[in-house]
């Protein structure tokens, strides 16, 4: 009888162990990256509040997935799927379409972007594109990912990345001629 109740010890030791590695594992990548995560939220979304519920959603459910993320190399791109997705959902969601009337407009506070401010106006402008242009424009040139990838994440083909690259690319240049980086040949990348 003695025997069973040591080896259920030991059990329930190596268990509360392998869980707490896999929470330190999870904390360290989320630690690394979440700020990358916060400033791509924050590129499609245009809004720092939105960003960081996306964030915050998108990490709640990579924790849950933890344990099914069979390749740790790729929890990276599984990540910014997720986030991608959150954020498409977003954009069925019946009651973020909603307004709110209000007697008085609330205060327009000043919030700290995450970008770096060098491409304030551009950034200002790429946050008036539909959703689904900003989201490939984010992607393509902010995440410097391929039209493959692009596509893979947003769930399009890539005929729709290039169709859409387009013309958020030509909206832009419409906006802001003279804008160094809305070069012609950034569209061929």
């Amino acid at each position: 009888m003695m025997g069973q109740t040591t080896t259920a010890t030991r059990s329930g030791v190596s268990m509360r162990s392998a869980r707490a590695a896999r929470e330190a594992d999870f904390e360290a990548w989320m630690t690394a990256r979440q700020p990358a995560l916060l400033r791509t939220a924050y590129l499609l979304s245009g809004d720092t509040h939105t960003a960081e519920d996306l964030v915050q959603t998108t990490l709640a459910k990579l924790y849950l997935a933890w344990d099914r993320i069979s390749d740790h190399e790729h929890v990276d791109a599984y990540a910014r799927r997720a986030l991608v997705n959150e954020h498409r959902s977003g954009w069925r969601r019946p009651f973020r379409r909603r307004e709110v009337l209000s007697e008085q407009l609330p205060e327009r506070g000043h919030h700290d972007s995450p970008d770096d401010g060098t491409h304030t106006a551009l950034w200002s402008f790429v946050g008036t594109l539909p959703p689904k242009q900003r989201a490939v424009i984010v992607l393509r040139y902010y995440e410097e990912l391929s039209e493959a990838e692009t596509a893979e994440a947003l769930g399009i083909s890539v005929g729709t990345v290039k169709s859409q690259a387009s013309r958020a690319l030509a909206a832009l240049r419409d906006r802001l001629p003279d804008h160094p980086e809305l070069d012609r040949r950034e569209e061929d990348r």
